[in-house]
């Protein structure tokens, strides 16, 4: 690699990273390499990570299954347009797609991004009830404390406050939101936890065109865990009031939460389902919403006569060739037993620091692990230490959690859950 200093002083100059000031950076540290769940950084040092690269790199990084899926793609073609023409890695993509996610979700349409994803199953609503000529409605149901990407659609069903874009508040189409479900995962149901979306749902489904959630697991916005029978509560609502129903994926697909998707954990279905993220092991960015032929057909009976939708790299053969071997390698990896002995080690040594002064909670569910402090954490001040300390996490608001790879090792889980214990008793 070149230079450090030259290296940084480019990019603290002239690029810019996620939610960062151009005129007061953050510290950013150089990486030369990675492999397995490490990442070697350019002035030598060793990082274990904890993030899995916000959650996608779930075999690690660098695995030679996916590098050579990689290149043996890259010698046939890195890409050609999906208009008009085809190819195998889409194909055997969508046949693993539609294999594993249940009846009726037949429907694959590709896109290059999570949020982009979003905004496909959004555009699938909207033009649903267009094409039934029910164009009034138009208004999606989404729930506080959410989040669904940063393009304007999606931003407009994340939290006006916790999902980061309340700057944006007057330019977003106007949406309805639901409080957030208080009922934990693995408490009691209590009923009533139901009753405020049900009740929007009632004064309000003759505008709406879809309720829009994250199954079980509420991400970015907040990392909260909630009890299934929510699920089978919307799943319900949204029968009843002819409004369809987008889970969002993307964060939870192909194993995160113990199960192969979330909405297992309820048994329940959705009309349109995003997924993103883990579905290329972190190799590179791809996405995909599916519906159910009912959904599709009637969408495409309208006056456009098709999806009014089309990305460039739409079904990109590298990333739907790497994405086949990696859900392959999932498939026939022990991933279960490997997501239940990291909720097991997290349990067992995070729950403990929910007794220090400055920790309001510890949750854990599936290789998820989260300690919600008091204050929010000063990322300039944490990451640096965790940086000292050999780990890479990426706290956030008043979060310190943990998402990694599920090919972890005991060890260096513990030392990921060691530093936590570390700067929090620092705090």
């Amino acid at each position: 690699m070149q230079d450090i200093k030259t290296l940084t002083d480019f990019d603290q100059q002239h690029l810019w990273h996620p939610y960062s000031s151009i005129i007061d950076p953050s510290p950013v540290w150089p990486v030369s390499s990675a492999q397995g769940v490490r990442i070697r950084l350019a002035d030598g040092r060793e990082l274990i990570d904890g993030m899995a690269s916000w959650w996608c790199a779930i075999h690690g990084y660098n695995h030679p299954v996916l590098n050579r899926a990689l290149a043996k793609q890259t010698e046939q073609m890195a890409h050609v347009m999906f208009g008009g023409l085809t190819h195998e890695p889409a194909v055997e993509l969508g046949r693993r797609l539609v294999n594993l996610t249940p009846e009726p979700l037949d429907k694959v349409f590709f896109s290059d991004s999570g949020s982009v994803a979003v905004e496909v199953a959004i555009k699938m609503a909207l033009q649903y009830w267009q094409a039934r000529e029910q164009s009034g409605k138009h208004r999606l149901l989404s729930l506080r404390k959410g989040y669904h990407g940063d393009t304007f659609g999606a931003m407009s069903v994340c939290d006006p406050v916790t999902g980061m874009h309340e700057l944006f508040s007057g330019l977003l189409p106007s949406q309805l939101f639901a409080p957030a479900p208080t009922c934990a995962f693995g408490a009691d149901w209590d009923a009533t936890d139901i009753s405020a979306l049900a009740t929007l749902l009632e004064q309000h489904h003759q505008e709406l065109a879809a309720v829009i959630l994250e199954p079980i697991v509420q991400g970015a916005g907040g990392m909260r865990f909630y009890h299934p029978e929510y699920l089978r509560q919307v799943r319900k609502l949204c029968d009843h009031y002819g409004v369809l129903w987008i889970a969002d994926e993307i964060a939870t697909g192909f194993g995160r939460s113990g199960q192969l998707f979330a909405c297992e954990h309820a048994d329940v279905v959705p009309d349109i389902l995003c997924l993103g993220k883990a579905m290329t092991g972190g190799y590179l960015s791809l996405a995909a919403t599916l519906t159910s032929t009912h959904v599709a057909e009637t969408l495409c009976s309208g006056s456009a006569g098709c999806f009014m939708h089309g990305p460039t790299f739409m079904a990109n053969p590298l990333a739907c060739a790497v994405s086949v071997a990696s859900i392959d390698l999932l498939l026939n990896s022990p991933w279960q037993q490997r997501i239940a002995a990291i909720e097991t080690q997290l349990r067992a040594e995070l729950v403990p620091l929910a007794n220090h002064a400055t920790v309001t909670d510890v949750r854990v569910l599936g290789a998820i692990g989260v300690v919600e402090m008091k204050e929010a954490v000063d990322l300039c001040q944490i990451q640096p230490r965790l940086v000292e300390l050999g780990v890479w996490l990426r706290p956030f608001g008043r979060l310190i959690y943990l998402m990694p790879a599920y090919v972890i090792k005991t060890d260096e889980l513990g030392a990921l859950t060691h530093a936590i214990g570390q700067v929090i008793a620092e705090s």
